[in-house]
């Protein structure tokens, strides 16, 4: 069944970037429509005073400016609102725009200087340009309404353009959100499909660079999880059989008691059959548990000053024992100064107690089993097990703290326990905070198991 898409209370990634290339893109259009805006008006004013200035220009070289009628001036300067003065030699100002002409701006004028100014013309605001002549000067005015009108046409002229620039920039985001976009909701569709139990499944890796981390991180996490249910599997398999031959056991013996079948004579051996499997099968059932609260939340490790050598003497006095029923030796060695570590030690030796359990069952009589314990270089106490049987591959090494791994390979050639053993060791020495390493052949030819405990006291 298909999983419906679950959209965050933030809305999509497309609409997010939408929203945000729209929000951009407006403001900008808004603050290039201002500029424009404000600078019409000056771009109006300037075209004008050129227009005056090349006008002023031409009637300047006129002959005789001084008896040039005036009409005849205001017609060569066009039907613009453009108003003529002249100024005689003398200093007198005729025509229109006579009043726009300051008495400064006159002798200026007379001095043979331009002039580019504003005025008042009638009650209304005029621009003023003036040029010497060869006979006076001329100067010509025209009113601000004049270039009022020509910023609002510049002004309307930008509307277009400005709403042309929104609307394209809106459509760019709009494409460019979904080209964004597209390869993360294919990576979250396949992210859903994943977590609705289907594997095997692929994304693909195209997009931004960002976008290609995602799919490539869901593409190992796929490959992860595919690998790790495979392991459960093959776990769960390797369980069942093992709880399934105690069981086989128990319910044949308990099935031939109650028929009454088994002789009274037997009855013992019966008895000691039962205890056995069903020993076998607590030891299996423990191992579980056990490596089911390793990863529990609430598992304890309470560190405290713990003196190692003391510890280490204790655990050999333990197997001492059992490794002499064997027909081994245990050796014990460790420096003659404390080694002290802040550290559980009711941890260690149970980490101690399953690498001698391990060892004990796979050396054969007459070999050895070490127990040392060292500090480093570093000044980190080291606890290390080793033993004189078969000893592992590279291999075998690789794969040896996966549950049940070793004992499904060795089943038929070595003796194993429940397979659990040295999953449990790896997972206690990680929740101590320490470093477990193994060499497949170590000093007395057997594995070598060292356990390196973390800094402080």
């Amino acid at each position: 069944m298909r999983r419906p898409s679950v959209r965050a209370p933030g809305g999509s990634l497309t609409g997010n970037l939408v929203l945000l290339t729209t929000v951009v893109a407006t403001v900008a259009v808004l603050l290039a429509g201002f500029a424009a805006w404000r600078t019409a008006r000056s771009n109006a004013e300037a075209q004008y005073r050129e227009r005056l200035t090349r006008q002023a220009a031409v009637l300047s070289v006129a002959p005789n400016l001084s008896v040039l009628l005036l009409d005849q001036a205001q017609r060569l300067t066009g039907a613009t609102g453009v108003r003529v003065a002249v100024i005689a030699p003398d200093g007198q100002v005729a025509g229109p725009s006579a009043e726009a002409v300051t008495p400064r701006d006159r002798d200026a004028l007379l001095a043979g200087e331009d002039i580019s100014t504003t005025a008042v013309l009638s009650g209304v605001r005029v621009l003023v340009e003036g040029r010497p002549a060869r006979d006076g000067a001329v100067v010509l005015a025209q009113p601000f309404t004049e270039v009022d009108a020509a910023a609002d046409r510049i002004r309307a002229g930008l509307t277009v353009p400005l709403i042309a620039g929104l609307l394209g920039a809106a459509l760019a985001g709009t494409l460019l959100a979904r080209r964004i976009a597209r390869p993360l909701v294919g990576a979250a569709a396949v992210a859903h499909r994943l977590a609705g139990g289907e594997r095997a499944l692929h994304c693909p890796v195209h997009g931004p660079a960002e976008a290609r981390e995602v799919a490539r991180a869901l593409n190992t996490l796929g490959t992860a999880l595919e690998h790790s249910e495979g392991r459960q599997r093959a776990f769960l398999t390797s369980v069942s059989h093992e709880i399934r031959t105690p069981l086989t056991a128990l319910r044949g013996y308990a099935e031939a008691l109650a028929d009454g079948v088994v002789e009274p004579g037997q009855q013992e051996e019966v008895g000691r059959i039962l205890l056995a499997e069903t020993r076998r099968l607590d030891r299996f059932v423990t191992d579980l548990l056990e490596l089911a609260r390793l990863d529990a939340d609430d598992f304890r490790i309470t560190r405290e000053p713990t003196d190692l050598g003391a510890l280490v003497q204790e655990t050999a006095r333990a197997w001492t024992q059992q490794a002499r029923q064997q027909g081994l030796r245990l050796s014990l060695e460790h420096p003659d100064e404390p080694v002290i570590a802040a550290t559980d030690a009711f941890r260690v030796r149970q980490l101690l107690d399953g690498l001698l359990a391990n060892a004990v069952r796979h050396t054969p009589p007459g070999a050895p089993v070490v127990l040392a314990l060292r500090r480093t270089d570093t000044g980190r106490a080291e606890l290390q097990v080793r033993d004189g049987g078969p000893g592992l591959t590279d291999d075998d090494v690789r794969i040896a703290f996966q549950p049940g791994t070793l004992r499904d390979r060795y089943t038929a050639t070595r003796p194993t326990g429940t397979g659990l053993g040295l999953a449990i060791t790896h997972r206690l020495t990680e929740r101590l905070g320490a470093v477990i390493t193994l060499r497949g052949h170590g000093p007395e030819g057997g594995a070598h198991f060292t356990i390196t405990l973390p800094e402080g006291v």
